[in-house]
C-alpha cells in the first residue's frame, strides 16, 4: 500500500500474459468464468488491488473514467490478492465488490497464484494486456490512470489498424440489488433527539433512523454518486464515512471519496461543504490553508477534539484538523510515511488511521490505525502514543495484556463510561475492549460481521454491523458502565493443577456440513505460552496438534497459561467446485494454581457443537 512508486515500466518486448486463476472464482460475470483468450481482441487492464489498502480504493475510483471512455475497448479485471486473514474470504470480497462499487470483473486470488505469476510486489499494481495478449505496461501505486489512457489510445490506434482490435460490450454483469435499509454503514452517531444518523455508505447517502435502530425516519442525500450541495433530496455524497457533532443542530460528514467534510443541518436537512476541493491531496499540495481551497485525501472519520474536527486522514495517513472558526485545515500529525511510529506529532507515523474518538474530559483522542492493527491515541500536547499493535504485518486475535493483544484491521473506537476503550476490531468480527488502568484487552463481543463503528445509548453499546447491513444493539458489561470501575480489576479464578505433568487437550469438531481442510497440509495450529514463562518446564511454543503434555514447575506455585488455538474447516459439498472454508480461532488466559490433588487435564473447546 504506497502512493509513491517507482517510475511506470512499459515493456514493448513481447512477453506473453500469464493465464487468469484465482481459487475464488470470478464475480460480476453473472457466473461465468473467464480465460485471457477470452478477452483476446480487448485491451485488457489487470487491476491488482485488496480491499483493505486505501490506495487501492483511491485506483478504483481513478479507473471509472477510464471504463467509461474506452467501454467499448477496455475491459478492466479487478484481481484481488488479499493482505489480511479476512480479506482471502471468498464471501468477504463479494462484500467489498459491492461496497466499494465495483463494475468491473473480478477475480478473487486468494492463494495470490495470479499475483505471483506477474511478479507483483505492492498493492495496487495496474497491469496492460494488449488486445493480442501480451503485457505491455505495469504500473506499481496509484496516479498512473492519465498515462495508461494515453496507451490505450495508442493501442486502439495500432490494433485497429492491424485489424486486432475487437470492440464492443465487456464482460461485466451487475448484481441484483438487495432490498435493505441500509447498505454496507460506515459510521453512527446519536443525535440530541435520541434519533441514529448513519452514513449509508453504498448508497451515497445519511439515514435518520428511529431510536430503536431500525425505523426510517429520512433519506438524506439523492442516493446518486455526486458531489453536489443542496436540498435533502438534491444534495449528493460519494461514499461518506464518520460522523460528529459539531453543535446541537449541525453535523460534520466525513464525505470520503469525494475527499472533502460536508455540514449536514439537523432542521432544514441543507447540505453544504466545509473542506475540500472534490479532488484528492497529491504529495506536493498545500498541506494547510483555506479549508475550501485544501485538497484533502480519503478522510475517514471525523470528532471534537480542542475546539477543532480532527480528520482521520486515511488516503495519506496523517490526522487533519478543521477550525470552524478561521475556515482553515491544516496536518496536526503524521509524516505521510505509513508505518507505526510514536512521538511528538510532526515525527509520528500512521498506517490508514480509520477511527476517532475524543475522551469527554478533552485529554485524550483515541483512534483505530487500520493497516497496523492498533489502537493509538493523541494527547492534549499533540504527541502519538501506542497502546495496541506493533506494525504493519502484526495482527490476528488475542486478548490479554495490550503487549502481547493482537487485533486485525480495526476501523472504529467508542470511548466507555468508565473511561476504556471499545475497538471495533473490523476483520476479526468483534467488539474488543482496551481498560488503560490494567493495560489489558478483553472481549465484549463476537460474531459481529465487519463492525465499523458504535455509539452508546444508555448502557447499551450499538453497533454498526457493516457486512450485515444493520445496527446491533449490546449491552455493556458492568464493569464499563459504572463509576469508579476503572479502578477495580476481576480476576478468573484459578483452576486448580496438579505439578507435574498437565495434558492440554483443544476439543475441535467441525460444524455439521463441513470438513478439516487438510488440502495444503495440517488444518490446525497450537500456540502455548506462560506468565511467568519459568511456570513451564516443557510444552511452551507452536505445534500442528491440538493436544500437547505441559510440564509444570512445582517451585512456581500459581500463574496464567496463554493457548492460543486455530483450526480450518471447508464445507462438505461435493457438487461445490469451490467450497467455502472457515478459519476458527481462540485464544485463552488460564490461571492455575498448583496444588496436590489438582487435575492433570485441562480440556478447552475450540468447537465443539455448529457454529
Amino acid at each position: 500500500m504506497t502512493d509513491s512508486a517507482p517510475a511506470p515500466t512499459r515493456r514493448r518486448a513481447r512477453v506473453r500474459a500469464p493465464e487468469l486463476i484465482g481459487k475464488g472464482g470470478w464475480l460480476n460475470t453473472g457466473g461465468r468464468q473467464y480465460t485471457l483468450a477470452d478477452l483476446r481482441g480487448r485491451i485488457v487492464v489487470l487491476d491488482f488491488w485488496t480491499f483493505c489498502c486505501i490506495n487501492c480504493l483511491h485506483v478504483l475510483d481513478e479507473l471509472r473514467d477510464l471504463e467509461e471512455k474506452h467501454r467499448d475497448t477496455v475491459v478492466v479485471i479487478g484481481v484481488h490478492s488479499p493482505k489480511f486473514v479476512h480479506e482471502a474470504e471468498h464471501g468477504a470480497v463479494v462484500d467489498a465488490v459491492e461496497r466499494y462499487g465495483v463494475e468491473h470483473p473480478v477475480l478473487d486470488d486468494p492463494e495470490l497464484a495470479t499475483w505471483k505469476q506477474y511478479a507483483v510486489r505492492a498493492w495496487p499494481t495496474l497491469v496492460v494486456v494488449d488486445p493480442e495478449g501480451y503485457v505491455v505496461a505495469q504500473h506499481a501505486g496509484e496516479g498512473h490512470v492519465h498515462a495508461i489512457e494515453q496507451l490505450v489510445t495508442e493501442l486502439e490506434a495500432e490494433h485497429g489498424a492491424k485489424g486486432t482490435l475487437r470492440r464492443g460490450d465487456g464482460p461485466y454483469v451487475a448484481p441484483e440489488p438487495e432490498p435493505t435499509a441500509l447498505r454496507f454503514p460506515g459510521g453512527a452517531l446519536v443525535l440530541p433527539g435520541g434519533n441514529f444518523l448513519v452514513s449509508d455508505t453504498t448508497r451515497h447517502q445519511l439515514v435518520e433512523l428511529a431510536q430503536d435502530g431500525e425505523t426510517v425516519v429520512r433519506r438524506i442525500g439523492s442516493g446518486a454518486r455526486g458531489f453536489d450541495d443542496g436540498t435533502v433530496d438534491t444534495a449528493s455524497f460519494n461514499e461518506p464515512q464518520g460522523l460528529a457533532l459539531l453543535d446541537d443542530s449541525a453535523v460534520v460528514v466525513a464525505d470520503t471519496v469525494n475527499h472533502a467534510l460536508r455540514r449536514l443541518d439537523l432542521v432544514s436537512g441543507e447540505v453544504t461543504t466545509l473542506a475540500g476541493t472534490g479532488k484528492q491531496w497529491w504529495r506536493g499540495s498545500p498541506a494547510s490553508g483555506p479549508a475550501r481551497e485544501t485538497a484533502l485525501s480519503s478522510p475517514w472519520d471525523v470528532a471534537l477534539f480542542g475546539n477543532r474536527v480532527w480528520i482521520a486522514m486515511a488516503g495519506v495517513h496523517q490526522l487533519w484538523a478543521y477550525d470552524p472558526a478561521e475556515g482553515t485545515v491544516a496536518v496536526a500529525a503524521g509524516t505521510t510515511n505509513e508505518g507505526l511510529v510514536d512521538g511528538p506529532g510532526a515525527e509520528a507515523w500512521f498506517a490508514q488511521p480509520s477511527g476517532l474518538a475524543a475522551t469527554p474530559d478533552g485529554e485524550r483522542l483515541w483512534l483505530a490505525d487500520a493497516e497496523t492493527s492498533a489502537l493509538r491515541w493523541v494527547d492534549r500536547e499533540g504527541a502519538v502514543h501506542t497502546a495496541i499493535g506493533t506494525g504493519l504485518f502484526d495482527f490476528g486475535y488475542r486478548d490479554g495484556a495490550a503487549g502481547r493483544a493482537l487485533l486485525q484491521h480495526p476501523l472504529g473506537v467508542t470511548v466507555l463510561p468508565d473511561g476504556s476503550v471499545a475497538v471495533s476490531d473490523t476483520y476479526n468480527h468483534a467488539l474488543r475492549r482496551y481498560d488503560p488502568a490494567t493495560d489489558e484487552v478483553t472481549t465484549l463481543a463476537t460474531d459481529l460481521r465487519e463492525p465499523s463503528g458504535a455509539v452508546l445509548a444508555g448502557e447499551d453499546i450499538v453497533v454498526v454491523e457493516s457486512a450485515r447491513h444493520r445496527l446491533t444493539r449490546l449491552r455493556l458489561p458492568a464493569e464499563a458502565v459504572e463509576a469508579g470501575a476503572v479502578a477495580r480489576r476481576t480476576r478468573r479464578a484459578a483452576t486448580a493443577i496438579a505439578p507435574g505433568d498437565l495434558r492440554l487437550d483443544v476439543i475441535f469438531q467441525a460444524p455439521t456440513g463441513q470438513k478439516p481442510d487438510t488440502a495444503h497440509g495440517p488444518s490446525t495450529r497450537l500456540l502455548v505460552s506462560a506468565t511467568p514463562p519459568e511456570l513451564l518446564l516443557e510444552g511452551a511454543g507452536a505445534g500442528t496438534d491440538l493436544f500437547r503434555t505441559l510440564r509444570l514447575d512445582p517451585a512456581v506455585p500459581e500463574g496464567v497459561l496463554h493457548v492460543s488455538a486455530t483450526a480450518a474447516s471447508c464445507d462438505d459439498d461435493p457438487a461445490a467446485e469451490y467450497p467455502a472454508c472457515h478459519v476458527h480461532q481462540r485464544d485463552w488466559g488460564v490461571p492455575v494454581r498448583l496444588t496436590e490433588g489438582g487435575a492433570d487435564r485441562l480440556p478447552l473447546v475450540l468447537v465443539g457443537m455448529d457454529s
